[in-house]
């Protein structure tokens, strides 16, 4: 990447449920950044003729598994490459990721030098909210993982293996804290005063 500046990223991370879509996309309209959600990367490329790691994704997404993260990785790169050749935006949030120790190794690996992370966004939920909303969404979305059964272990992998990486951000001063239990409008208030400072 050069001497030019580097990608800022701000990382969302949340319950299953906790509407981080719905606020990455006020996020979008109100302060430029560019949305990535490592999930529908890897919706898309599953689907995507002649994909690689297509088989791979379906199995592991099937079966409430993360993706390798190395996956994951070059597929956020290439995005994030692609929109700055396009468009010239250097601002995204990443959505749903990292969600584990694993996650975080690869991407500071992978990524770490390359962007420069601004902060981390973190809607907290709870778990009875969160389900309500994604059986709701289930009803339209089309998403197999938005069942009871799915969700229940998608749940329990969030709390295992996402809230540790949250509580490593926050031993570094990195993570704003965002209560999702309210209506769009109100978190999204919330959300506005941690973007306030994003330059």
């Amino acid at each position: 990447m050069g001497t030019e500046q580097k990608p800022k990223i701000v990382f969302v991370l949340g319950a299953p449920g906790a509407g981080k879509g719905t606020q990455c996309e006020k996020i979008v309209e109100h302060f430029g950044f560019t949305h990535l959600s490592a999930g529908d990367l890897l919706r898309e490329e599953r689907k995507r003729e002649g994909s690689e790691f297509g088989a791979l994704i379906e199995d592991n997404i099937k079966n409430g598994r993360i993706v390798p993260v190395e996956i994951t990785c070059s597929l956020l790169e290439n995005a994030i490459n692609a929109t700055k050749a396009s468009t010239g935006n250097d601002k995204f949030l990443i959505d749903g990721f990292p969600r584990n120790e694993d996650n975080l190794q690869g991407w500071n690996r992978q990524m770490g030098d390359k962007v420069r992370l601004l902060f981390v966004l973190f809607f907290e939920c709870t778990e009875e909210q969160c389900i309500a909303r994604c059986l709701k969404r289930g009803e339209s979305s089309g998403r197999s993982d938005d069942n009871p059964e799915s969700l229940k272990k998608r749940f329990n992998t969030y709390i295992n293996d996402t809230m540790p990486i949250v509580d490593h951000y926050r031993a570094q001063d990195l993570v704003k804290t965002i209560d999702a239990v309210a209506g769009p409008d109100e978190v999204f208030d919330k959300v506005r005063c941690a973007f306030a400072d994003v330059e």
